[in-house]
């Protein structure tokens, strides 16, 4: 029996974590990809792996954390641009003058 994918769980607003239970792993392909979580667990639930990018769906915020994704929420990018010449540039004086 095909269940469509909004009656597998309760309907959220929110997406955090989900967990899928059963013995026909096709099955639990098929609903694990249907769910709108930052995190599903198949057959099992709560383990974390430090090298995985987690976080939320919906409402249950943004962003990731853990693994190279989570690294991006605490970078910041800066460009900084050297002029190393010491001839003029446009009306600047060079900077042996400054």
């Amino acid at each position: 029996m095909l269940i469509p994918p909004h009656r597998l769980g309760f309907p959220s607003r929110y997406g955090l974590a989900g967990a899928v239970l059963s013995n026909d792993l096709e099955r639990c392909d098929r609903v694990s990809k249907a769910f709108e979580a930052g995190i599903v667990w198949v057959n099992c639930s709560q383990p974390c792996f430090c090298q995985a990018p987690w976080g939320g769906t919906k409402r249950s915020g943004f962003g990731r954390e853990l693994g190279e994704w989570g690294l991006g929420n605490y970078l910041s990018v800066k460009q900084v641009t050297q002029y190393i010449s010491d001839e003029p540039w446009g009306w600047y004086k060079p900077p042996s003058k400054l």
